[in-house]
């Protein structure tokens, strides 16, 4: 189960920063926010 949330969070952080790259500030941000809540404290808040 780690491996999956580590996995979604990774793809989740790209996502953002290649949003924040295209001009979409807002969305990038958001995507970067819930990937590191999903990632390594994620673990625990799922857990």
């Amino acid at each position: 189960m780690a491996t999956i949330l580590w996995i979604i969070a990774v793809v989740l952080v790209i996502s953002g920063i290649l949003a924040i790259v295209r001009s979409q500030l807002v969305w990038g941000i958001v995507l970067i926010v819930v990937g590191l809540l999903v990632g390594p404290g994620g673990v625990s808040v799922f857990t």
